[in-house]
């Protein structure tokens, strides 16, 4: 696996742990904080290290968005798409999408403005950056199932 890949996987199993939280991510999945912090760690001792697949059906049952999942659907090239039944969530319609996904984006211009002022992006403002787009990602599916829910 390319160092580019690994790097990809941790940061999306650091998100689950911190969507879950790490305390109740720990309780979860019966791992230590030190060993979820592993597996996203990435540390050269930790390289090789990665969530298993146990560890992750735990956490993203508990969690907003499933990240480990959706990034390896992303490294395939593999659309995902969310079942109608979404816990504690209503949705107001492709209209409310288009709203959604506009203060999104304005969000996402606003971070990359104030991110590039300086000609560069540091690592704290990429993943404020890759925060937001995470956040539009889960609007554009909500849109998508709207969209499919309209057209039949």
């Amino acid at each position: 696996m390319s160092e580019t890949v690994g790097n990809y996987l941790k940061k999306h199993s650091e998100a689950l742990v911190k969507d879950v939280g790490v305390e109740a991510a720990a309780r979860l999945c019966g791992k230590s904080k030190a060993t979820l912090g592993r597996y996203y760690s990435t540390d050269p001792d930790h390289a090789d290290r990665f969530m298993p697949v146990d560890v992750v059906a735990a956490l993203e049952g508990s969690a907003r968005f499933p990240h480990v999942t959706a990034a390896l659907a992303d490294l395939r090239g593999i659309t995902l798409s969310y079942d109608q039944d979404k816990k504690n969530t209503s949705s107001g319609g492709v209209n409310s999408d288009v709203v959604a996904l506009s203060q999104r984006f304005a969000m996402l211009m606003a971070e990359y403005n104030q991110s590039i002022e300086d000609g560069k992006i540091s690592i704290n403002e990429a993943k404020r950056l890759l925060t937001e787009t995470l956040a539009i990602q889960k609007v554009l599916i909500d849109m998508k199932l709207n969209l499919e829910h309209e057209a039949n």
